[in-house]
């Protein structure tokens, strides 16, 4: 997952932090955005309500993509597709393309109802992108329980010996 000095980068870097503020602040906003768009979509109604929604969407995804190639470059020397961050940044890229499509639907002048069926499907990308980052969290969480149950067991050894 992470080497010991990519372990260290990772937790002493303010850019994990500010990852670890942006990604529960991007789910709310894609919670209350896909429950607008659905309700627009299921009724008619509140188009202008769902719309904001997704340009908020939008902008926080672009805000986390951004400081996030910040991150990864800091943690393992490239700002994208770094071998160990592979899956996950092309995860992104997908989602970014979909949300993205968005403004060339509103260019093309696509109707209401099609460009919101578009984003509950861009949405669908991010959802599958956003199980890939809980997958890496909870593994990241393992290997520091692992690393400092290690060093416990290890601190111990030199007490007794």
């Amino acid at each position: 997952m992470y080497t010991p000095e990519q372990l260290i980068r990772r937790n002493t870097s303010p850019w994990t932090l500010i990852q670890a503020v942006l990604a529960p602040v991007q789910f709310l906003a894609f919670l209350a955005s896909f429950a607008l768009v659905a309700r627009y979509l299921a009724t008619g109604e509140g188009y202008d309500a769902a719309n904001i929604s997704v340009l908020i969407k939008i902008a926080l995804l672009w805000l986390i993509t951004i400081t996030g190639m910040i991150w990864e470059k800091e943690i393992f020397g490239h700002y994208f597709l770094a071998k160990e961050f592979f899956w996950e940044d092309v995860g992104n890229a997908v989602a970014l393309l979909t949300h993205n499509l968005y403004f060339l639907a509103i260019w093309l002048g696509v109707s209401h109802q099609a460009t919101m069926a578009l984003m509950l499907a861009a949405y669908c990308t991010y959802l599958i992108n956003c199980a890939q980052f809980v997958r890496r969290g909870i593994m990241a969480a393992k290997q520091r329980r692992a690393a400092k149950a290690n060093g416990t067991a290890q601190q111990a050894l030199k007490i007794v010996g």
